[in-house]
């Protein structure tokens, strides 16, 4: 798999050369744009762990198990359905929430752990320039929304997602510095994309295996739709749903 610092020597390494070989400017040119291109697919593609190392899927789960992961809530009117289907099924998932909606919601937030879910951060804005925020930036956002959480379970979280799945050099070092879990996931559903609710259950359910990171939104009814289908899915096929820390065997709260 290609990481950012191995291009970065090899980039560096070709530079060297061609200024040696006194080679023509058009060459050095496209070696700039295609390191460029790949970096910019690397920051966008979390799979790649191009920056940083995340956890998209387990293969060597030692259960016949899945996990579902919500981001973006809580949300006042989508989350309570959510919940509610969860509980009737026995399901259990991983909530990535939005600082600014847990502080509106802190109740909301509250029941999710009281059912036996696990929540992770996922940033305080959900900044749509989220992927140009400076490192301090990056841990102000983290760690904000950490207080925030602890203020209202009494738990330091650890697991992070980062906001659009973007990843970068300034997000690595906050990583860093925060300590938490990269969670990534390999079974995009593109809830908020894909208006046709049976075209997102067959996307997700589609080769889906023990391992296997579902990535869903509960802030929009196609979710909503979605999920009980996915939970009788999962029933037929003997795959239970668990949390991520569960399924990748680490410490959601420290």
């Amino acid at each position: 798999m290609l990481k950012f610092h191995w291009v970065n020597s090899i980039f560096i390494l070709l530079v060297i050369l061609l200024f040696i070989f006194k080679v023509p400017v058009y060459i050095f040119i496209l070696l700039i744009f295609g390191w460029l291109i790949l970096t910019i697919i690397g920051s966008f593609h979390m799979r790649w762990n191009y920056h940083v190392n995340a956890l998209n899927f387990n293969a060597q789960v030692k259960q016949n198990a899945i996990a579902i992961t919500f981001d973006d809530g809580p949300h006042p009117e989508y989350t309570p359905q959510i919940l509610a289907i969860l509980q009737q099924y026995n399901a259990k998932a991983t909530f990535f929430c939005i600082g600014k909606e847990i502080e509106k919601h802190p109740e909301l937030f509250k029941k999710m752990v009281e059912d036996g879910h696990v929540v992770g951060n996922h940033s305080f804005s959900h900044s749509n320039h989220f992927g140009f925020f400076t490192s301090s930036k990056v841990i102000d956002e983290l760690n904000q929304t950490k207080k925030l959480i602890n203020k209202i379970i009494r738990k330091n979280c650890t697991l992070f997602r980062p906001p659009f799945g973007v990843t970068n050099p300034a997000i690595k070092k906050a990583i860093r510095q925060t300590n938490s879990h990269v969670i990534g996931w390999n079974k995009r559903s593109l809830d908020t994309k894909i208006k046709d609710p049976e075209k997102i259950y067959h996307r997700i359910t589609k080769g889906l295996k023990a391992g296997d990171v579902i990535l869903l939104h509960d802030t929009n009814e196609r979710a909503v739709s979605v999920l009980e289908q996915l939970l009788l899915f999962l029933q037929k096929n003997q795959l239970e749903t668990i949390t991520i820390d569960k399924l990748f065997e680490i410490e959601a709260y420290d």
